[in-house]
């Protein structure tokens, strides 16, 4: 197996043997220059996996050497030192696309550990690079962070798919990212060129939706003033994502398996329309319960998941969970912020019932509430506790207020299910998250305790 090699351009020279023994007597290849332009030239010629710079240094400073490092191989990784007290100036270099940095003086363990983690932070990015090359160069997945075992046969699924005119079924929780996926698929179509157009059928009141889906011509209705042309006919020659799908109301499920089946749609008022539409759906119910239990027709479930793709939860893939991390850390504007491994512990060994999209929710939060320019432990507070904690005590009030003598509890189910569908406005499908069942649990429920929509 090959060594890594590690260049370090330091013009103390006792610092810079130090450096190179502790580094050879790790295993490493260790290539060494005593100023910022003879560095260069031994990069520009070896070709290191990782470089380590003094800042402070006479002629070509170590900032030069980064900028030039990163404008010629961005996925070369780079280590700064900097002398104690001088933190600020490695901070900038961080932002600047330094990997991490030194503070003089360190001893040979922090040596050792830093230069490991760079490393094999080098070879996540390398291994992340193949697989989205191998996979497919028509799909773009730049925007889905991944390389657990469980996310590659995502990606594998979706490479096979996207070039295909297949309906596809995107099954999984809430926040597992299935419109990032379906978005994926159809850029790596041939209908890329053409419009996407995503619609959220739990989020259109029951009346509007078939006007919102299949149009409507003026004066179908009361309120219809003019023609309106529905999601179906907005994506002609592209890719109609229906996510919630589950939602829909069961009588409009011929419609939509008729548009799926003759590639035809009958707006409201008007003649049958031909359109041209590819159909990703999306939803985090259990349709095959949903079949059995009448809710969902058969025929059309079936029509659906002619290739179903289940995405995983963030806890079945959780060797994701650090890149997720430093993924969301760029994108909300951390450039330079470090991130604490106990930190990434810590967060790799959570639930995290809503996801990635509470994860990301999670970074957020720490990147605007903390005082420094490192995330740790310390700078982390679970949402639900963040709510809960009484101003004045510190205390948390109870959930649900108990009488002294004792309740029922069957009452404090009631009570829970009638509390959160209050706070959701009556929407049953936020209450059911919020309440962390699947919704058709919630709809039993409520029949069972007389619960009225």
């Amino acid at each position: 197996m090959t060594k890594p090699t590690v260049l370090i351009i330091e013009d103390d020279a006792s610092l810079r043997r130090v450096l190179e023994f502790s580094l050879e007597e790790s295993g490493y290849r260790v290539l060494t220059a005593e100023s910022g332009e003879a560095g260069l030239d031994l990069f520009r010629n070896e070709d290191p996996s990782l470089v380590i710079t003094d800042i402070a240094m006479p002629g070509i400073s170590g900032y030069e050497v980064l900028k030039a490092v990163k404008e010629e191989s961005p996925d070369t990784v780079v280590i700064v030192i900097t002398a104690f007290g001088s933190v600020e100036k490695a901070v900038e270099a961080m932002k600047l696309g330094a990997y991490d940095y030194l503070t003089k003086p360190f001893g040979r363990d922090e040596l050792r550990l830093v230069v490991a983690k760079a490393l094999d932070f080098r070879g996540l990015q390398a291994e992340n690079a193949r697989l989205r090359e191998v996979l497919n160069d028509r799909v773009d997945f730049s925007h889905i962070v991944g390389i657990s075992p469980r996310m590659q046969q995502v990606f594998e699924v979706v490479r096979r798919v996207a070039a295909t005119e297949a309906t596809v079924l995107l099954l999984g929780e809430s926040g597992t990212g299935k419109e990032l996926v379906a978005r994926a698929i159809h850029h790596g179509s041939d209908r890329s060129q053409g419009p996407f157009v995503a619609v959220n059928c739990a989020a259109i009141p029951h009346d509007l939706l078939e006007s919102t889906l299949f149009g409507h011509r003026k004066g179908s209705f009361t309120g219809a003033v003019s023609d309106r042309a529905g999601k179906f006919e907005q994506a002609r020659g592209g890719t109609l994502f229906l996510d919630e799908v589950g939602e829909l109301p069961i009588d409009l499920q011929p419609k939509l398996l008729r548009a799926l089946q003759e590639r035809e749609i009958e707006p409201v008022g008007a003649d049958p329309v031909k359109v041209d539409v590819r159909v990703i759906a999306a939803t985090n119910r259990q349709l095959r319960q949903a079949v059995e239990d009448g809710s969902f027709r058969e025929d059309l479930y079936y029509r659906l998941a002619v290739i179903p793709v289940t995405l995983p939860a963030l806890r079945e893939r959780r060797d994701d969970i650090p890149l997720l991390v430093r993924h969301f850390v760029s994108k909300h504007g951390g450039q330079g912020v470090r991130v604490d491994d106990a930190l990434l512990q810590k967060l790799s060994n959570l639930p995290w019932a809503g996801n990635v999209r509470e994860l990301e929710n999670c970074v957020e939060r720490m990147l605007i509430l903390r005082n420094k320019d490192r995330l740790t432990v310390e700078d982390f507070t679970p949402l639900e506790q963040s709510q809960s904690l009484d101003r004045e005590g510190g205390q948390s009030p109870p959930l649900l207020n108990m009488p002294e003598e004792g309740v029922a509890l069957e009452e404090i189910e009631k009570q829970a299910i009638v509390e959160a569908l209050h706070r959701h406005g009556g929407n049953q499908t936020r209450a059911a998250a919020f309440l962390r069942i699947p919704r058709h649990t919630l709809i039993y429920r409520m029949e069972k305790y007389g619960i009225k929509r």
